[in-house]
């Protein structure tokens, strides 16, 4: 056997597996396929997702429905503002008969971690996710503790409710891969929903919906080792650079976009343009992907926040003034 042939055989198959993740998801959210893309290319790329929305538009349902749909092991926390950081990663625990202490993993030792409403407890809580989201560990009591592959955290947060809430600072928003609006739904997406739940569709019970795993952990390995071969040409890169640097220099912003941003910006398209079938990027790749992954990467200069300018604006008017590749 010719093993080009069977490598090209191995990612076509694992392509086809995580595009089926979207009808499975679509069981039971409607609409929403931007969100859904976003969270496939961060399993892509091992990257983290924050995802922004105002309550009721399935935040919370869409990534329990990713999770039902890959033979992965979740866990959910809700974040409060008692949490404590042990409540995440774990804590040395005591045994009498024993009389030693043995670590008590917390709910971050899983592969897919929805973390809801993160930015409702402190930041001491918050950053308790940092070193697991870079380092992909836990260090407890002076010893690292490995966390399982694949391992993904996906945070909720809430645009419009500020009282009793903790904005994210600039260094966690950046351990953010991409940051994914979840929009109100059109008007016939909402008709759906409405028909949905009137036929009985219960959201806490998603077996019941008809969804089920159709990709695990091989399909998964596959498809980033595939991700891994798809070709980028100097022009592709020079083009990610010349926007990411075009941030730095624009007038509405205090804050662009740094070599990380950068490297991920690279790393988002490369995962869209082998989702679309090719094994090679296009400048179509990145601005596909220049909103969800840059976003949050760049900060406002108060005044023209104040005149209505937002980040996506921003990013788009640099899109439109970079020169694109030939």
């Amino acid at each position: 056997m010719d093993p080009t042939t069977d490598n090209a055989g191995s990612s076509g198959s694992a392509r086809s597996s995580l595009e089926s993740l979207r009808t499975e998801i679509s069981k039971a959210v409607v609409g929403q396929d931007p969100a859904v893309t976003g969270l496939v290319v961060a399993l892509l790329c091992r990257g983290h997702v924050l995802l922004e929305g105002v309550p009721g538009v399935a935040k919370t349902l869409l990534v329990r429905a990713l999770a039902a749909s890959l033979e992965l092991d979740t866990k959910r926390v809700q974040f409060t503002p008692d949490l404590m950081p042990s409540d995440i990663t774990g804590s040395l625990i005591y045994d009498d008969r024993t009389t030693e202490f043995s670590f008590q993993p917390g709910p971050v030792f899983t592969n897919l971690l929805l973390a809801d409403e993160i930015n409702r407890t402190p930041p001491k809580t918050q950053s308790s996710l940092l070193e697991a989201m870079e380092e992909r560990q836990v260090t407890v009591d002076g010893t690292p503790r490995p966390l399982p592959e694949p391992f993904l955290v996906a945070a909720t947060q809430n645009p419009v409710e500020y009282e009793g809430t903790y904005p994210l600072p600039e260094a966690q928003l950046d351990r953010f891969l991409l940051k994914l609006t979840v929009p109100l739904p059109s008007r016939q997406d909402e008709i759906n929903v409405l028909t949905r739940h009137a036929e009985g569709f219960n959201p806490r019970d998603l077996r019941a919906a008809g969804v089920r795993p159709v990709a695990g952990p091989a399909d998964l390995e596959a498809a980033r080792t595939a991700v891994a071969k798809t070709s980028i040409s100097p022009e592709i890169t020079a083009y990610v650079v010349d926007i990411c640097r075009a941030t730095r220099e624009s007038p509405s912003l205090t804050l662009g976009v740094s070599p990380r941003g950068a490297t991920a910006l690279l790393s988002t398209a490369r995962a869209w343009a082998w989702l679309t079938g090719r094994d090679y990027v296009i400048p179509d790749d990145v601005k596909a992907l220049a909103l969800p992954t840059l976003r949050h990467r760049v900060q406002l200069r108060p005044e023209a926040e104040m005149e209505g300018v937002t980040a996506d604006s921003v990013i788009n008017a640099i899109l439109a003034h970079v020169p694109v590749p030939r």
